[in-house]
């Protein structure tokens, strides 16, 4: 737009510059040509046969002009471009029948007719005595100041779009929780950016210093909450004689701090090591305590030798998440069992893992709600209690790993976990992946 509007503004100026300088230059010419036509004339009619000869003579000498008779076998050619205007002008003073041309039998220059005592003849003069060159002059110096405005123009967009860039880019790392890689420059000469940087950089600092205070109010809740809790179930177990009482109030006293467990894991700090690690064996440790489960069966289908890039710790919690919440919520209906799938494929630089279950799945309406905090779901798959911390839990460490989650119902029925991790190039020839009894 910013080059649009240069041009526009070169393009006016040089219509400008023609309606003051071309035209008033091109009359001007045409009026010298009709005086110097008109005194040849005179002077050639006044004067007698000798003197006549030597006054062409010393017009072609010292003038440059000549004057020849006009033959019907001449062929001229007319004028054209700028010199176009000047032959209007001749036309108005010396006649509607007055021929002006550029070159006349091969011979260039300006040719203008005219007639003397009732012969034809012709006027002849150099043609670049009247090209009008400063018009091109003009031209070219259009032409450098167009080339400086625009290169003025991007040098003047560029300057505002770094900052531009810059900011976007923090904002970008302040969304993904990357507090400290979000700082920009407060000694930029321009105030207004400098200005709109201090303001970000301090709204960074605030935004960073209020996530590490909810942090740490989640990590110490959840800390003070257990103590009381391990003396309750102490007591629980000591002093309530009814087996069946004594059983639930273990069972809900595990279930908080199992609560609690869901809290601190998503008061963690997001900064993570990555390292290449493999998957099998990884999947297979997550699969171990759930091996007596009745309510449960895993079919896990994975390939030796993949590998990821995560943090090992971090990737176990993942996975023993999504297996935890497809036991819970995805049971058949007929059987009341959980069927789990776990499968991975590799491809390119990524490694693509599903967990799947066979159960009702979730309406479509609700799956992007399913990674918020404390959400839950329709009454077909909460039939057991917990935080809503789950799949929260596993969205934000599989996006600080550098990959990406995603829910979705299965075709065939059933919610399907998707994860999409970066591909470690760990080799594993020596690795001893555990067997699942």
């Amino acid at each position: 737009m910013l080059a649009l509007l240069l041009l526009g503004s070169i393009l006016a100026w040089l219509q400008t510059l023609r309606a003051m300088e071309f035209e008033p230059r091109a009359i001007q010419t045409a009026h010298q040509i009709v005086s110097q036509v008109n005194l040849s004339r005179a002077a050639l009619i006044n004067a007698d046969a000798i003197a006549r000869l030597s006054l062409l003579k010393t017009m072609a000498q010292e003038e440059g002009l000549r004057i020849v008779p006009r033959e019907p076998s001449d062929k001229p050619i007319p004028v054209d471009g700028d010199t176009s205007d000047i032959a209007i002008e001749l036309r108005q003073h010396l006649g509607n029948n007055t021929v002006v041309a550029k070159e006349v039998n091969g011979n260039k220059g300006l040719w203008v007719s005219f007639d003397m005592d009732g012969d034809p003849y012709w006027f002849l003069t150099d043609l670049e005595r009247f090209t009008p060159s400063v018009g091109k002059t003009w031209i070219v110096w259009l032409l450098v100041a167009a080339v400086l405005s625009l290169t003025g123009a991007a040098a003047i967009a560029r300057l505002v779009n770094k900052p531009l860039k810059e900011l976007s880019f923090a904002a970008s790392r302040v969304r993904e929780g990357k507090f400290q890689e979000s700082h920009l420059d407060e000694s930029v000469q321009t105030s207004e950016i400098r200005e709109v940087n201090i303001g970000f950089n301090r709204m960074a600092q605030r935004l960073a210093k209020l996530d590490q205070d909810r942090a740490l109010m989640l990590a110490g809740i959840s800390h003070d909450l257990r103590t009381p809790l391990a003396r309750l179930r102490l007591e629980t177990e000591l002093s309530v004689s009814d087996l069946d009482a004594r059983a639930h109030m273990a069972a809900d006293i595990a279930q908080l701090d199992a609560i609690i467990d869901k809290f601190l894991d998503y008061a963690r700090p997001d900064m993570v090591a990555l390292t290449p690690v493999p998957l099998k064996p990884i999947v297979e440790a997550c699969a171990l305590p759930f091996r007596d489960n009745a309510d449960m069966r895993l079919n896990i289908q994975l390939e030796d030798g993949l590998t990821v890039l995560a943090d090992e710790v971090e990737l176990s919690r993942v996975i023993s998440n999504l297996i935890e919440n497809a036991r819970k919520y995805g049971k058949t209906v007929n059987t009341g069992i959980a069927e789990i799938d776990i499968t991975a494929l590799a491809r390119d630089k990524w490694i693509y893992v599903k967990v799947r279950d066979h159960g009702v799945g979730v309406a479509s309406n609700q799956i992007a709600n399913l990674t918020q905090p404390f959400y839950r779901g329709e009454a077909a798959r909460t039939a057991a209690n917990g935080a809503g911390l789950g799949l929260a839990i596993v969205e934000k460490t599989v996006r600080r790993m550098g990959g990406a989650f995603v829910l979705n119902n299965s075709t065939t029925g059933g919610l399907s976990a998707n994860l999409k991790l970066q591909r470690g190039t760990m080799a594993l020839s020596a690795a001893q992946p555990h067997e699942l009894p």
